[in-house]
């Protein structure tokens, strides 16, 4: 048995003897909102959006993307367990705007669990790579607007949060390209 795996196995023995009445949270989010946000380490949503056990449900991805997984939890979220407002937040310094999406597919052509250098298996995803946090947000903003499963009076805010002081900032045009929409 590896070390990280003692290591886990312990926290969740001590945490499951502490569990109580969490065994009663009930399945929709208490708070009745959803935050899409990247998977980085130095990110905890419930600590950075004060949420306790039960209060939201975080998605969460590399770079906090809109890709379609995303959006699908989104709308399950929605329609299923009754979120009625949605927030996008990046983060500075992340990782997913050191490369871009041809440098991933180079890396993945060259390994030998793709197809070989060349293959077809370097094409399998849409990395969703990004140069700016804020013009990601807002990027990824206006997909869920205009995805055809989401309903347009859900609000959907944008931020990044900032890696250094903890905060976070609102983007600019978030809010525009959020805003409820009835169709």
């Amino acid at each position: 048995m590896s070390k990280i795996l003692q290591e886990v196995l312990q926290a969740n023995a001590e945490y499951g003897a502490e569990f109580g009445d969490k065994k009663d949270l009930s399945v929709p989010p208490a708070r009745r909102f959803a935050i899409l946000t990247c998977m980085d380490a130095r990110l905890d949503p419930a600590r950075f959006a004060g949420l306790a056990e039960g209060d939201a449900h975080v998605i969460r991805n590399a770079g906090g993307r809109a890709s379609d997984d995303a959006i699908r939890s989104l709308v399950i979220s929605h329609k299923l367990l009754g979120t009625n407002e949605w927030f996008v937040i990046h983060h500075s310094d992340c990782g997913m705007a050191t490369f871009t999406d041809d440098t991933i597919r180079t890396l993945q052509s060259t390994d030998t669990a793709g197809e070989g250098p060349g293959g077809a298996g370097q094409h399998y995803f849409d990395w969703l790579a990004f140069e700016d946090e804020a013009t990601s947000v807002v990027e990824d903003i206006e997909r869920i607007r205009n995805h055809p499963l989401v309903p347009g009076d859900i609000p959907i805010h944008g931020h990044v949060y900032d890696v250094r002081t903890g905060r976070l900032e609102e983007v600019p045009g978030a809010a525009e390209a959020g805003a409820p929409r009835i169709r």
